[in-house]
């Protein structure tokens, strides 16, 4: 009977660490970013549907955006004219605000009840759209940004790329504050964004956005399966 019992506990410790092994497993934090007209809502969409097949629950945000305060400061950011001039440093701020309130509110609550969670741009495109393309010492940002996710980064971050002109060709002809621009502003945004990719150690995919969009998604999926696998 002591042998049984020894039996059961270690069956009961096994299936514990099991347990806790597929929790693991599913908590995960992806982000897509890239410049506007990539493409990047219908892939983060079919995304979150493929990942939902793999019975992993799954919770979707946006930066900014996604809380109260970061949808009131989306607005603010987005929709602003010559009457609500926003400078360089306030608007970097405007975004870190926003960001740190989605993640005490949205992204750190997800990842600890163990969902997956797949986020709308997040710190990266704080880099690239104020830092590279913008002009503001980037290590600045950097260090505002730490303060901001507190700890919290992607596991990976699907970066789709595309020439500026053939993203602008996808877009209608109504552009928000920041997607109207100019040409040079977005050429410096793609190559900012690809020197971030560069980075050493840094865990941003590259993803050739100008292919029909069932490669673009079958090669997401591909890369997300490895990183599913080490996580």
């Amino acid at each position: 009977m002591v042998w049984l019992g020894c039996v059961l506990l270690l069956g009961g410790a096994v299936a514990l660490a099991l347990y806790f092994f597929t929790l693991d497993f599913c908590v995960m934090f992806f982000s897509f970013d890239g410049i506007d007209g990539v493409g990047k809502t219908t892939q983060m969409r079919l995304f979150c549907e493929w990942l939902a097949s793999q019975q992993l629950e799954v919770l979707t945000c946006r930066d900014p955006g996604s809380t109260p305060l970061g949808e009131k400061i989306r607005d603010i950011l987005l929709t602003s004219d010559e009457d609500t001039p926003i400078g360089g440093r306030s608007e970097m701020l405007l975004y870190m605000a926003a960001r740190a309130q989605l993640v005490d509110e949205v992204i750190r609550p997800a990842l600890a009840d163990g969902k997956t969670l797949v986020s709308d741009r997040y710190l990266l495109a704080n880099l690239v759209y104020q830092g590279h393309a913008g002009g503001l010492e980037l290590e600045s940002i950097r260090d505002v940004g730490r303060v901001t996710v507190d700890g919290i980064w992607p596991d990976c971050t699907f970066l789709l790329d595309m020439s500026p002109k053939a993203a602008l060709d996808r877009m209608g002809d109504e552009l928000d504050r920041m997607e109207s621009r100019g040409d040079a502003y977005r050429e410096r945004l793609r190559t900012g964004f690809l020197k971030e990719a560069a980075r050493p150690g840094s865990t941003i995919h590259v993803i050739d956005a100008d292919r029909p969009v069932e490669e673009i998604q079958e090669e997401i999926q591909e890369i997300a399966g490895r990183v599913l696998e080490v996580g």
